[in-house]
C-alpha cells in the first residue's frame, strides 16, 4: 500500500487522472472502476479536460461500484444518472460501455451474479477508483462487510444514509438497500486508488492504514491488495502516526515508479 499526501483535492485529482491517461494510452480498452460521491468528482472534472485536450475514452469500458435498490430508471441520484452526468457525457465513453448493477431487477440476487460475470467477461477492473466513507465503508460495503464479498445487496446503516441525505430532498428519500461490489470483488481489481479528503474522514483514514484489517473498516481490506494507493489531503491525513514517512517516501520515490 502505497500512501500519499498532497495539499488538496486539485492535486490529487491531478495525479489520479495522469495514472488513468498513461493507463488508457497502454490499454485504450481498459476497465475502470467508477466510484460516486463527492471524493471522485475533482477526478472526473479533470478527466474531462484531459479528453478536450485528447485523451481517447471511447474503447474504455467502466464499471459501477453500487447502486441504489428502488430508484426508478433516470433518478438524478441513481448512480448510473451520477456517472452519466458527471463523466461518461463528459468524454467520447460509448453509453454502452458504462455498465452498473440493476438495482431495479425482479430477481435481485441473479442481478448482482450477472454482474459480477459481467465484470470477469470484459477482463476485471485495471483500475478500481474508490472513495471512503466516515464509517470506513467503501462502495457500499458497511461495517460488518465480509472480507471476501462478492457483489450482493447490502442494507444501508443510518449514518451512510445521513451522510448522502445531501443528495436527495430528505433523509427520508434515501433508499435503504444497495446492490454493492463486494470486498473480494474490488480486491480482484488491478490497481486500486482511493481518494480521500477533509477532516470528517481522518479518522477512517487512520483505520484503513495503520489500523488492523478488520471487518468494523471494512476499507482495511485495502491492506491486502497488491496494488493499492491511498491519495488523502492534509486534512485527511491528520490522524496518521505514519504521516512524515509517508511523505518522505514519495518525495524520494524514483523518478520511474509510477503510482
Amino acid at each position: 500500500m502505497e500512501v500519499v499526501i498532497l495539499p488538496g483535492s486539485r492535486q490529487i485529482a491531478s495525479l489520479v487522472a495522469d495514472t488513468i491517461e498513461a493507463l488508457l494510452r497502454e490499454k485504450p480498452d481498459a476497465v475502470l472502476g467508477l466510484a460516486t460521491g463527492s471524493s471522485p468528482l475533482p477526478v472526473y472534472d479533470e478527466l474531462a479536460l484531459r479528453h478536450e485536450r485528447g485523451l481517447d475514452f471511447s474503447r474504455a469500458h467502466g464499471f459501477l461500484l453500487d447502486e441504489y435498490v428502488g430508484l426508478e430508471s433516470g433518478h438524478p441520484e441513481s448512480y448510473r444518472e451520477v456517472i452519466r452526468r458527471e463523466f461518461a457525457v463528459r468524454v467520447n465513453i460509448a453509453p454502452e460501455n458504462i455498465h452498473g448493477p440493476d438495482g431495479a431487477a425482479a430477481d435481485l440476487p441473479a442481478a448482482c451474479r450477472a454482474y459480477e460475470d459481467a465484470i470477469q467477461d470484459r477482463g476485471g477492473v485495471d483500475l478500481q477508483l474508490l472513495g471512503i466513507g466516515t464509517d470506513g465503508h467503501i462502495g457500499f460495503n458497511e461495517p460488518g462487510s465480509s472480507l471476501a464479498s462478492r457483489t450482493r445487496i447490502k442494507t444501508l446503516i443510518e449514518q451512510t444514509r445521513r451522510d448522502n441525505a445531501r443528495f436527495f430532498g430528505s433523509l427520508a428519500e434515501v433508499p435503504h438497500h444497495v446492490v454493492t461490489q463486494g470486498l473480494g470483488t474490488i480486491l480482484d481489481s488491478r490497481h486500486a486508488v482511493l481518494v480521500a479528503t477533509g477532516a470528517q474522514k481522518a479518522q477512517a483514514v487512520h483505520d484503513l492504514v495503520e489500523g488492523p484489517v478488520a471487518a468494523i473498516c471494512p476499507a482495511s481490506v485495502l491492506q491486502l491488495h497488491p496494488h493499492a494507493s491511498i491519495l488523502v489531503d492534509e486534512a485527511a491525513a491528520s490522524s496518521l502516526k505514519l504521516a512524515d514517512y509517508y511523505r518522505h517516501s514519495y518525495e524520494h520515490k524514483p523518478a520511474w515508479q509510477a503510482l
